[in-house]
């Protein structure tokens, strides 16, 4: 088990993926598989 392990954390950040192991940064601006909200919703007629 080492760097060449990608089950391993080390592995993971040798090879630079992310995983159950190695998760990613919550406070990620745009986390992967989160559209971003439209303001074009918004619109109501008057």
């Amino acid at each position: 088990m080492g760097k060449g392990d990608m089950k391993t954390r080390r592995g993971k950040i040798f090879r630079g993926t992310y995983g159950k192991l190695r998760p990613r940064d919550k406070s990620a601006k745009n986390p992967v598989g989160v559209k971003p909200e439209t303001k074009a919703k918004a619109k109501t007629k008057k």
